[in-house]
């Protein structure tokens, strides 16, 4: 005689990973202190369950925004992760996402299940509730590739920006020193940035120019083929 099979008890949630960056400090993470069991008072990912009506875009930027205010203009599905005993309360698959904004455009704002949500240097992680301190991992690893090949470090940055800033951020995120003098070539040779009229002073040295990133002239070369690379 078969045994029946044992329906599904399987819930879905949303996690999401949002990196941030100050000028000349390392990449920040968004964390948030949750008000729940488990891991009540520990620090973890912005996320929580999808509503049965919900599509998961939807939860994840709803989630972010109850439990931080944060609203990602970059926001992509990074990973999912399911493994067995992740959630000691019961089966719980995660979707997870990949963000990136400039925090000094949001202002962080805790509510929902969490009671606080700050900026952790990713070299400087507290400890994290349930398998998150791996999705961050993931997350970074991702980053480091991805940053290489698709301008997405733009995201990360104030609007207008000195080309110093630019530099500094693409050595913070692969984590090594580059060469300046040849980063400059090629990302200026692309033709994706616009100088302005405006400068930074930086220093004791002359006033920097600043710079926008020209997203409409990207996507017009990228529909042509272009290929954005970074090495």
């Amino acid at each position: 005689m078969n045994t029946p099979k044992k329906l599904q008890d399987i819930k879905v949630a949303v996690d999401a990973v949002v990196f941030g960056y100050f000028d000349k400090k390392d990449l920040q993470v968004l964390l948030i202190k949750r008000n729940i069991e488990p891991f009540k008072g520990g620090w973890a990912l912005p996320g929580g369950l999808v509503l049965d009506d919900e599509n998961l875009d939807d939860a994840v930027k709803r989630e972010l925004y109850e439990e931080s205010g944060i609203k990602p203009d970059f926001l992509e599905q990074l990973y999912t992760f399911g493994n067995v005993g992740r959630d000691p309360r019961n089966r719980v698959v995660s979707v997870t996402y990949l963000g990136l904004v400039n925090p000094s455009y949001h202002n962080l704002s805790a509510d929902s299940d969490a009671d606080d949500a700050q900026w952790f240097s990713v070299n400087g992680l507290p400890e994290l509730a349930f398998d998150h301190k791996v999705i961050i991992d993931t997350a970074l690893k991702r980053l480091r590739t991805k940053i290489q090949y698709q301008p997405i470090g733009f995201n990360l940055l104030t609007e207008e920006f000195p080309f110093s800033d630019l530099e500094n951020l693409y050595k913070t995120i692969v984590g090594k020193e580059i060469d300046r003098r040849n980063f400059r070539k090629k990302m200026m040779s692309y033709g994706l940035l616009n100088e302005t009229e405006n400068v930074k002073k930086e220093g004791s040295g002359r006033p920097g120019k600043l710079f926008t990133f020209n997203q409409d002239k990207y996507k017009e070369l990228e529909e042509q083929g272009f290929y954005f690379e970074i090495k």
